[in-house]
């Protein structure tokens, strides 16, 4: 599912604009930059293999204004294991923030994530900016965070079908949270 507006397309990424997507993350992440890029990079080979999906809010003249990603993770439930989604980058270029792309970013991805039958999106970011797309603290909804160094109210999620609402269990990042050690960045 894509969506539009005046002012940019939600869309998958070509890869012609990898090197595009890698400097807005780099600008949008500030300190942290060079960091979260690596992961984004490194996360390419997860997208590339059906293990989530990245997106992107571009102009009709190719400017790169935001970067999305969604990368399969595990929710370890007492019954069995759940595929589920860990949402991280969000990412918008600096000086087009305010506009509401983020927020279409994060829609557009919920709405694909549903489509292709994920229960649960989780995801540790700004508890001012989450809830109003859905998200609810993950410890209030019974699920544990997967590291001591992610802040509680960081660690969120979002239900998409009746389904999840009977979940509970500990969330498990993919690999590459670990290897690249960005797990917990963000202060409380």
């Amino acid at each position: 599912m894509h969506s539009s507006t005046p002012e940019y397309q939600i869309r998958a990424p070509r890869p012609a604009e990898t090197r595009l997507v890698d400097q807005l993350v780099n600008a949008a992440f500030a300190d942290s930059g060079s960091t979260v890029t690596n992961l984004v990079q490194q996360m390419r080979s997860l997208w590339r293999t059906d293990r989530g999906f990245e997106l992107i809010a571009s102009t009709s003249e190719g400017e790169v204004l935001g970067h999305i990603g969604f990368s399969r993770g595990y929710l370890d439930a007492p019954e069995r294991l759940h595929h589920v989604l860990v949402l991280s980058p969000l990412a918008v270029q600096p000086s087009s923030q305010g506009r509401g792309i983020g927020s279409t970013l994060v829609r557009t991805g919920l709405q694909e994530a549903t489509e292709r039958g994920f229960d649960l999106v989780f995801l540790e970011g700004e508890p001012g900016f989450y809830p109003r797309l859905g998200f609810v603290p993950g410890g209030a909804a019974g699920f544990r965070k997967p590291s001591v160094r992610i802040p509680d109210a960081a660690f969120m999620v979002r239900h998409l079908t009746p389904v999840a609402e009977s979940l509970s269990g500990t969330l498990i990042y993919p690999e590459i949270f670990w290897e690249t050690d960005t797990v917990g960045l963000r202060d409380a």
